[in-house]
Formats: C-alpha cells, structure tokens, sequence
C-alpha cells in the first residue's frame, strides 16, 4: 500500500512525532502531499482564486477556508448575535428572553461591542454603568497582545482622533477592536483567576460533526485575584495566557500554571458538589454546540478540510461559563512534560478521526469513525446521526415492519443538544 505522504508548516514535535510514528513521508507543500498541516497563512493562499489550486480526492488540510467566522474576535460575536436574532424570528424556544430582554438560554458570551463602528452604542451602555470594567482586545491578534482593561471613557480617548466628535478612530484600519463587559466574579481557586483551554475537532459544518476532547486544562493566573482599580495594568492579575504569564517571576515551569480538567472536576465536586459540576461542564458543551452552529452556514464547508480550534472559557463564581473566544491556531507548543503528553495524545487521536485508521485520506468518506477510532474524543453533536436516530425513534414508535437500522442499534446515541 502507499505511504502517506505529509506537509507541515510547524516543527512542532508533537505533530513530526506523530507522523513518523505512522511512517508517514515527509515532503513539501509544493509536492503531490496527502495531508497539510498548514498555518492559516498557507490555507488562504491554498484556497485563494487566483492560486488556482485543486485539492483532490486523496487530500485534506487542518483548517477551514473562512475559518476566521469562528476564530475573529469580531466576527464570532456578530454570527452569534446574528444566529441568535435568526432564532428569535422562528419563535424558537431557545431565543427566550428574560424580563430584562437578555437571553435566558443563549447568554453566553459577555455584552460586546466594536469598535469603531459601535462606539456610540458603547458610550450608551457605558454610562447606564459607569463603574463596569471593560477588556478591549485587538480583533485580529492572539496570546494576549494589545488587550488592556478601561474603567472610563477617558481611557479610550488615546484610541480615538478627536474625543470631542466621538468619531472613534483606531490606529489603522486593519486595527478593529472588540470591547467587551469584563467579567469581574470570576471563580477562584486559591485566590487566583484561571480559564479553561478545550480543543473541539470538526470535521465538517453541515452536517455539523463535532468532538470535545477530554484532556483539556485550566491555566491559573500566577498572581492572586484583585478587583481592585489600581490592579487594572497588572496583566498577570487578569490574563490567563501562558505567553504572559511564564513572564512573571511566580511563574512555576514544572506545572505551567495548569490544571488538567480531571483535576478540576474533582476539585470542583469536593467543593461544590457533583451535580452543578456535572451541569458546568454539560452547558459548556451546549454552548460549544451553538457556537458552532451560529457558524455552520456562513463556513465554506471545503470536505478537504476539518479544523481543530482551542476554546477558552471563563467560568463565574455562580458556575457559569462564559465564551471568550475560540483560536483557529490553539498553542502546540509544550511548556512542560505533561503538555507534551497531552497535546501527542491530541494529534494521534484527531488523526485517528480525521483518517480511517490504515488508509489513505478520503473525502468521500463520510467521516463517522468507529468508536475504537475517537481516543480521548467524545462525540459533542453528528447532525446526522442525530437525525438517523430520529428517524428510528419515529419508525419504532410507526410499530414493526420498518427496516434500515440495524446498524444503529446498540450504537450510543450521539449527544444532540437542540
């Protein structure tokens, strides 16, 4: 049989350990390649109109063409605000709102607004509030860069040409911000702030299949919490990102600052109890769901293509989780021994899903793996197997003399949040 042939953009050992543990050969993007491990910079080049490249049957590529929908700060708020409004118009249940006009079932990403085109929306809602915090992140950079907190509208006013029209201007076009409600409540543990880093593999947007994987972590701020005003710059204090934090002097290399997700479960059952641990982690889920299906019909859904994205979630200390944002390109980078553990068990068991074991790639396939194929994968939403089931559910309900599903019997049932 063939070998495999790959290409990356990285030389990141948990993925060239990978591919020659399955004595893959190595050859370059130009080369006739089988599987791309790119950076988002060759995928856009890739699919460009003018490359006029044609992926065939026996290829596929780690992201998305417009990926971005999902992985821009900016854009992932509007599609959500968008799908929830589509939503509303339908009547469906899901797009309930409380008596304040705020989503009872769908809150969950923190009141956002941009800038510049929102800035007069924003000064309305910041003065109904004068004493919220806001984090303001540029939309289109990640590990932390340029994010600052604001408590007042003077704060902004280095971002704006002439304070006084409230035409808001930032430093160059490209520059967008997002300014978002900081969510100042957040659950500690031992005093320090931490959010939570899950990888969630797609391997198509419609139907939408979709997996969790299970050994995610949480990554711990290095210095305690403080609300306080004067702590606003003390970045140490407030972002949780590794490539800040390893800068600090309490920074701890043998633990980088991270919970494995067992961990905290168990910590979080001790102390809280199992139920509303079980209900955090199951509504993190459901938010991960919709999040994805907010996008699944504006993603060009390329069958050359599956995406690993790293979801970071803050969760409150009512045990509610909040969406920050979702990273096309999350860190494979590995900071300790544990990391890089981890993050082998990632790329094997996501290659394990993406490829039939023992063959080449396929698109024709239609990516349900075996349950022996998922590893540390659980299977988060199959909009096709979940409408298979259906069709069982209603054929046993139509009495005997139906046929067709046998092979779904005895199957689990995938996990269909509507």
């Amino acid at each position: 049989m063939a070998r495999l042939k790959y290409a990356c953009d990285m030389d990141k050992s948990v993925l060239l350990n990978n591919f020659e543990a399955r004595g893959w050969i190595p050859v370059s993007q130009d080369d006739d390649w089988n599987f791309y491990w790119a950076n988002v910079q060759s995928v856009r080049n890739i699919f460009s109109i003018d490359s006029g490249y044609r992926l065939t049957d026996d290829q596929i590529i780690n992201h998305f063409p417009n990926h971005v929908e999902l992985t821009r700060k900016d854009l992932m708020v509007k599609n959500i605000k968008r799908y929830r409004k589509d939503l509303d118009k339908e009547g469906n249940p899901l797009a309930e709102k409380d008596e304040f006009g705020r989503y009872i079932h769908l809150d969950f990403i923190p009141q956002t607004f941009m800038l510049p085109a929102d800035y007069n929306l924003f000064v309305e809602e910041f003065r109904k509030n004068p004493n919220t915090t806001w984090i303001m992140k540029p939309c289109g950079k990640a590990r932390g860069i340029g994010i600052f907190l604001v408590n007042k509208l003077s704060q902004l006013k280095k971002w704006s040409r002439d304070s006084k029209t409230s035409n808001f201007t930032p430093p160059t076009s490209k520059d967008t911000y997002v300014i978002s409600k900081y969510i100042d409540n957040p659950l500690l543990i031992g005093g320090k702030k931490f959010d939570l880093r899950l990888y969630v593999l797609v391997t198509s947007f419609r139907p939408l299949k979709c997996y969790m994987f299970r050994l995610g972590f949480a990554r711990f701020c290095t210095v305690k919490y403080n609300a306080s005003v004067n702590e606003l710059d003390n970045m140490f204090v407030h972002l949780t990102n590794v490539s800040i934090q390893k800068q600090g002097d309490e920074y701890n290399a043998v633990h980088g600052g991270k919970w494995t997700i067992q961990n905290l479960r168990l910590f979080l059952e001790s102390t809280r109890g199992k139920d509303v641990t079980d209900k955090l982690f199951d509504e993190i889920n459901w938010q991960t769901v919709h999040s994805l299906k907010a996008v699944s019909n504006v993603i060009s859904n390329d069958r050359h293509c599956f995406e690993c994205y790293g979801y970071d979630y803050i969760v409150d200390d009512n045990l509610k989780p909040w969406l920050i944002e979702v990273n096309a390109s999350p860190s494979l980078t590995s900071t300790t021994s544990s990391d890089r553990i981890m993050k082998y068990k990632l790329m094997n068991d996501l290659i394990n899903i993406v490829i039939q074991p023992g063959q080449m790639p396929d698109v024709r396939w239609n990516r349900i793996p075996s349950k022996d194929s998922l590893g540390n994968f659980d299977v988060l939403f199959d909009e096709e197997l979940a409408q298979q089931d259906q069709v069982l559910q209603d054929s046993k309900k139509a009495g005997p003399g139906v046929r067709g599903f046998k092979d779904l019997r005895g199957r689990p049932s995938p996990a269909t949040w509507k």
